[in-house]
């Protein structure tokens, strides 16, 4: 008993050493200074791919020029696709407003659904329609054509017939101004017109303008001419009502003949050989 205590004490350290051996040559080396460390085991996720190409402006700081470019001209086509053509707009149409020629309308007999029609007025103020032929509306508001076509369907083929008249699509009105104006003319305008706007229209009287005996020429329903007279100065001043003007009135302003004939005389032209400042008199 006693001679094995002594080996028993000996074999312990021994197979300490022979452990530490064996861990120290299955251990790898440290790396030394500035070599490239180990590839690790240990995976690591990789970061999510971008779908933004490169060079490519991020989505915060705005779109691509190509896409910008697009989308602009997307929104001009559109923007051009909603524009309202002046000459067909009813945006200025009032219920004063007559047909005329090449205006579209809508025509609808209430309870017959064969007899609605759309047709366009042809230049002597004429529509076709059905069981009736050819019937005159120009120079009619909506309102009169409805009555004249009640008239005319009541006749002979409906009992109480109501009717609508709608115009779907109108031509530009006109007026004629004519004399003594700035800038006479036929000129094209919707919606409501006055005299006096009429007058700013064309540059207002000319210097040999007599405004207080302006004519208007208007065509009645009958088909006679009537002659209406307005003074512009009063109108100006307030005294008396601004008329409204018609599509087709022809507007003529009246040269003062007094002062017309002292232009044109033999004594402006001796006025004109002795003064020195009548070359900056209007002529």
């Amino acid at each position: 008993m006693s001679t094995m205590k002594p080996l028993r004490r000996l074999a312990l350290p021994a197979l300490a050493l022979w452990v530490g051996a064996a861990s120290a040559q299955t251990t790898a080396p440290a790396p030394a200074a500035g070599d490239a460390p180990p590839p690790r085991a240990v995976m690591q996720m990789a970061a999510p791919v971008q779908s933004t190409p490169v060079g490519a402006a991020p989505a915060a700081a705005g779109m691509a020029p190509g896409a910008a470019t697009q989308n602009n001209a997307a929104a001009a086509a559109a923007t051009a696709a909603n524009a309202v053509n002046p000459l067909t707009s009813l945006a200025g149409l009032g219920t004063d407003y007559t047909i005329g020629p090449n205006d579209l309308i809508d025509i609808d007999v209430y309870g017959v659904p064969e007899l609605k029609r759309t047709v366009r007025v042809n230049s002597s103020g004429l529509v076709s329609l059905p069981l009736v032929g050819q019937v005159s509306l120009g120079g009619l508001t909506a309102q009169e054509a409805e009555k004249r076509l009640e008239k005319v369907y009541g006749e002979k083929y409906l009992a109480n017939p109501q009717i609508s008249v709608f115009i779907r699509e109108f031509t530009t009105q006109r007026v004629t101004v004519e004399g003594a104006v700035a800038k006479p003319g036929v000129y094209p305008f919707t919606g409501q017109l006055t005299l006096l706007r009429t007058m700013a229209l064309v540059g207002g009287g000319g210097p040999m303008a007599r405004l207080d005996e302006v004519m208007v020429y208007r065509k009645a329903p009958d088909g006679r001419m009537e002659t209406l007279t307005y003074n512009m100065e009063k109108i100006r001043d307030g005294t008396e009502p601004d008329p409204i003007i018609y599509a087709e009135d022809v507007i003529v302003v009246k040269r003062d003949a007094t002062r017309a004939l002292l232009r044109d005389s033999l004594f402006r032209d001796a006025i004109d050989a002795i003064n020195p400042f009548s070359a900056l008199a209007p002529k």
